[in-house]
């Protein structure tokens, strides 16, 4: 599933939001790692629908170029 994620959003954005499991695969963390960035508010930007947390696939590509802009300063 990861691998498929990965390859999925590297030729575009996927057609559906992500869940806190698909961010885990997708960045080879722990599911607890997902929710403690939640917790801290350091992590992709996340919303609710119900009970339900999602990820907006354009948040996490936002995201990452921040880290990735971090990183290199």
């Amino acid at each position: 599933m990861a691998t498929a994620i990965r390859t999925t959003l590297r030729a575009g954005l996927p057609d559906r939001y992500l869940t806190p499991e698909d961010i885990a695969d997708l960045f080879s963390v722990p599911l607890e790692t997902v929710y403690a960035w939640r917790k801290k508010r350091t992590g992709p930007p996340g919303f609710r629908i119900g009970k339900h947390l999602r990820y907006a696939p354009e948040a996490v590509h936002a995201w990452i170029g921040t880290r990735i802009e971090a990183d290199a300063a």
